[in-house]
């Protein structure tokens, strides 16, 4: 039986809602860069397969959030969900800050 007076929903709201948030902007931007921009250290394949993973990660994340939502944000997301999320984005940031910095070269 749920205890109506435990802090859990409140926590996963707090922590959950702006992680998810910031997972949503972060690949969308990932995904913009790889979708606009040719990244001259990477192959073709290696962009498009970089860009496969995000939108996969994308879709992964709009599902949990619909289902975060669904359950009146009272169920978390096992971390081994959100880790590989996270590896994915400093993957991604790594690619983005080498890309800043050939361009400014």
């Amino acid at each position: 039986m749920e205890d109506s007076n435990s802090p859990i929903p409140e926590l996963l709201e707090s922590v959950l809602d702006p992680l998810l948030d910031d997972f949503e902007y972060w690949f969308a931007r990932s995904r913009q860069l790889l979708e606009n921009e040719k990244i001259s250290f990477m192959s073709d394949d290696e962009q498009q397969n970089l860009l496969g993973r995000v939108t996969q990660a994308q879709a992964e994340l709009s599902t949990s959030k619909m289902l975060f939502a669904a359950t009146d944000k009272k169920v978390g997301i096992d971390m081994a969900t959100l880790i590989p999320w996270h590896h994915l984005l400093g993957e991604c940031w790594r690619v983005s800050m080498r890309y800043h910095q050939h361009k400014h070269q």
